[in-house]
C-alpha cells in the first residue's frame, strides 16, 4: 500500500524516524523526555475530535444548568475514550493497516459499501459542524458576517492542509499549536473565574444526578464522547509513521503510543472539564441556567467577567474549529482510501465540504443546533467503528504480539456497549422528543 502524503520522506520526518528506531533499539543516548518526543503526535491529532465546537456546546450547557455536578461524567467519558483510541493506535502499529482497510479486507463487499457510506456521512457531518464552529469564532471575535467568515475559514483550513506536503511533523505541529491555544485559553478562563477547588474535586469523583434532565445532559456528554472519524484516523496515523515488525520493538512502540494517548487525551479531558467549570462558575452561580447557544455564552461573558474573558472564549472556539475542521478532512481521506481504495486531493475534499457548509450558513441555520444535529449523525455511525475495532484487536492473526488481553477486550466491550446505548438513547430523545 502506498504511504499517504503525510508520511512523505521529508528530511525532518526521516530524522524523527531514525531517532525513534534508535530508541526502540536501545541505542539512543538521549534523556527520557527527548526519547519520548519522536512518538508524540498521532494522539494529539486524534484528540482534537474531543474538544471540537460540539463539545463546547454540550459542556457549557451542562455547566450552566447543573453547575459542577457532571464533572465526573467528563472524567468517565475521557477514560473510555483513552481506551478505545489506544486500541485504534495499536491496530495500526500491529498490522500496518488502518481500521477502514481491515473492514474492506474482512467484510463482504456489500457490507463494506454500507460502512463506507455511513462513515463518509459521519465525516461530512463532523466537518460541517466544525467548519461552522470556526466560522462562528471569526464572527464572534471580529463581527464578520457568518457567510464571509465561512469563506475565511475555508482559506485557513486550506493553508493548514497544505502543510501535508512537507511531511507529517509540520501538520502535527500546527494541530498541536491550535490545541495549545485552546488549552491556554481555558487556563486563563479558570484563573479568571476562580472556581472552588474543593467543590470541583468532590464532583469530579462523586457520581450523582439531581434530576431526570441532568441524566439527559450527561447522556449528551457521554454519548458523543467517542468520535468515529477519530477512531478511523488514529489507526491510519500510526500505521506507517514508525514501522517495525519486530515483536519486542512493537511492544515498546505501543508503550510510547500509550504515553502519547495519555498526554493528548488527558489534555482534552482537562479542557472539557475547564469548559464545564467555566460555565458553572460564571453562569450557574448567578442563576443563568438557560445558556443554550455559543453566541449567548460569548455575549454573557462580557458583563459578567469583562471583555478579556469574552475574547479568550472566542479565540478558543476559533482555534478549536480550525483544527478540528482540518482533522475532519484528514479523516475523510483515510475513510475513502481505506474502504474503497480511492483517494482525492485534500483540497478537493475541502472544497466539496465548504459548499454545504456555506449553504447551511446562507439559509440562516442556527450554528449551535447544527452542532447538536451533527452529534446525532455521529451517533448513527459510531457502532460501525467501535464494534469492528474491538473484533479486530482481539484477533491474534491480525495483531500478533499486540493482541488484546481478555481483560482489555472485556473493558473495551463494556465501554463500547455503554457508549452505544447512550447514543441510542440520545438519538431517541432528540429525534422523537420523548
Amino acid at each position: 500500500m502506498a504511504k499517504p502524503k503525510t508520511q512523505s520522506s521529508s528530511s525532518r520526518d526521516a530524522a524523527l524516524i531514525r531517532s525513534a528506531h534508535e530508541v526502540l533499539s536501545g541505542k539512543s543516548k538521549k534523556n527520557t523526555l527527548a526519547r519520548l518526543v519522536p512518538f508524540i503526535g498521532p494522539a494529539i491529532i486524534a484528540s482534537v475530535a474531543y474538544m471540537d465546537p460540539g463539545n463546547f456546546a454540550t459542556n457549557i450547557e451542562g455547566g450552566a444548568k447543573f453547575g459542577y455536578e457532571l464533572l465526573w461524567v467528563i472524567l468517565a467519558s475521557n477514560l473510555m475514550a483513552m481506551l478505545l483510541q489506544s486500541l485504534s493506535a495499536k491496530l495500526g502499529i500491529a498490522s500496518g493497516k488502518n481500521l477502514a482497510e481491515h473492514c474492506r479486507d474482512q467484510f463482504p463487499r456489500w457490507v463494506v459499501w454500507i460502512m463506507w457510506v455511513v462513515a463518509e456521512l459521519a465525516a461530512m457531518a463532523t466537518d460541517l459542524a466544525e467548519f461552522i464552529g470556526a466560522a462562528l469564532g471569526f464572527n464572534l471575535l471580529f463581527g464578520i458576517p457568518l457567510f464571509w467568515a465561512g469563506l475565511l475559514t475555508g482559506v485557513a483550513t486550506f493553508v493548514i492542509l497544505a502543510l501535508e506536503r512537507y511531511g507529517f511533523r509540520p501538520v502535527e505541529a500546527a494541530i498541536s499549536a491550535f490545541v495549545g491555544v485552546v488549552a491556554v485559553s481555558y487556563l486563563i478562563e479558570i484563573l479568571i473565574v476562580k472556581p472552588p477547588l474543593g467543590t470541583v474535586l468532590y464532583h469530579l469523583v462523586t457520581p450523582h444526578f439531581s434530576s431526570a434532565e441532568s441524566v439527559l445532559v450527561a447522556t449528551g456528554i457521554l454519548g458523543a464522547t467517542v468520535m468515529p472519524h477519530a477512531i478511523y484516523l488514529h489507526s491510519a496515523l500510526t500505521q506507517n509513521r514508525i514501522v517495525t515488525r519486530n515483536p519486542r520493538k512493537q511492544r515498546l512502540l505501543f508503550r510510547y503510543e500509550l504515553l502519547d494517548v495519555f498526554i493528548a487525551m488527558g489534555a482534552a479531558g482537562l479542557i472539557n472539564m475547564a469548559m464545564l467549570i467555566m460555565a458553572a462558575a460564571t453562569f450557574h452561580t448567578v442563576g443563568l441556567t438557560n445558556i443554550g447557544t455559543l453566541e449567548q455564552a460569548h455575549q454573557t461573558l462580557r458583563p459578567l467577567l469583562g471583555s478579556a474573558a469574552q475574547w479568550v472564549f472566542g479565540i478558543s472556539l476559533l482555534a478549536s474549529g480550525l483544527s478540528s475542521s482540518s482533522v475532519g478532512t484528514m479523516a475523510g481521506q483515510v475513510i475513502m482510501q481505506g474502504f474503497i481504495h480511492r483517494r482525492i486531493p485534500p483540497w478537493v475534499r475541502r472544497l466539496v465540504t465548504i459548499l454545504p457548509s456555506l449553504i447551511v450558513i446562507g439559509v440562516g441555520a442556527d450554528p449551535t443546533q447544527t452542532l447538536i444535529l451533527s452529534q446525532v449523525v455521529l451517533s448513527f455511525a459510531l457502532p460501525f467503528a467501535v464494534i469492528p475495532l474491538i473484533l479486530f484487536t482481539r484477533r491474534r492473526d491480525l495483531m500478533g504480539t499486540l493482541v488484546n488481553r481478555p481483560l482489555t477486550t472485556a473493558l473495551a466491550s463494556l465501554a463500547g456497549g455503554l457508549i452505544l446505548a447512550l447514543n441510542a438513547f440520545l438519538i431517541y430523545r432528540l429525534l422523537l422528543g420523548a
